[in-house]
């Protein structure tokens, strides 16, 4: 992901590495908003650990913060852990609060995105080892954005999957479904007969817009999916 015509720059944050491309450099309100998502989220994890540790869904408290709860609505709807959208919440949530201050936002946090373009834009697909790695590129239609453009990925990466994937990419306008449904999806596919049943799982789940899906020299894919050279 790079934008030539926008400004450039990076946030970081512990484990939350923030490339983000912008009309103006909003680095300082990045930062900013960065801390007090993160914040949000380490107060409910720090006195509620299963928070952090759980792989189902989990029911919160009702005195937790919006982007907590969010995660675990998104969390139930996937059928997988609530951090498995905090990559995706984070994306989505700072990119929202830097839209007061611009019109284009795009916001890469270890493969999940968070897009609102004025113009058409390409998406390359970096999947590891595989031959359509750096070969094919997403194209977004600036209408549909704000987007949530979120990947998974069994052989590269340090998040968790239990699967083989080298990509499970997942869209949605919501950013943190996306990215649940991202780690859902990649822990069922462990060989390329598997494709399928991936997308089946995906596409049954509401607000789930489109799937694609690489392992090796195969690959799947449903919905709003536009496939271009990078």
């Amino acid at each position: 992901m790079k934008s030539e015509k926008l400004i450039n720059f990076t946030v970081l944050d512990e484990e939350s590495d923030l490339h983000i491309s912008s009309k103006v450099n909003l680095e300082k309100e990045a930062k900013k908003y960065l801390l007090i998502y993160r914040q949000a989220i380490k107060d409910y994890g720090d006195n509620n650990t299963e928070f952090y540790k759980s792989l189902a869904p989990l029911e919160v408290l009702e005195n937790a913060k919006e982007i907590v709860k969010h995660m675990a609505m998104a969390a139930k709807a996937a059928k997988v852990g609530p951090m498995a959208a905090v990559a995706g919440g984070i994306s989505q949530y700072v990119g929202l609060e830097l839209l007061k201050h611009t019109d284009e936002i795009i916001i890469e946090n270890g493969g999940d995105i968070f897009i609102k373009t004025n113009k058409a834009t390409r998406i390359m697909i970096y999947a590891g080892e595989s031959p359509f790695s750096k070969r094919i590129a997403l194209a977004i239609s600036p209408e549909d954005t704000p987007l949530g453009i979120c990947t998974s990925a069994g052989t590269i990466g340090h998040s968790l999957s239990f699967g083989r994937a080298d990509a499970v990419v997942v869209i949605s306008k919501d950013t943190l479904l996306a990215d649940a449904t991202a780690t859902a999806i990649g822990n069922i596919i462990k060989e390329p007969t598997d494709i399928d049943r991936g997308i089946e799982y995906g596409k049954a789940i509401a607000g789930i817009e489109g799937i694609l899906i690489i392992i090796g020299d195969k690959m799947g894919a449903w919905g709003k999916i536009e496939l271009v050279e990078p």
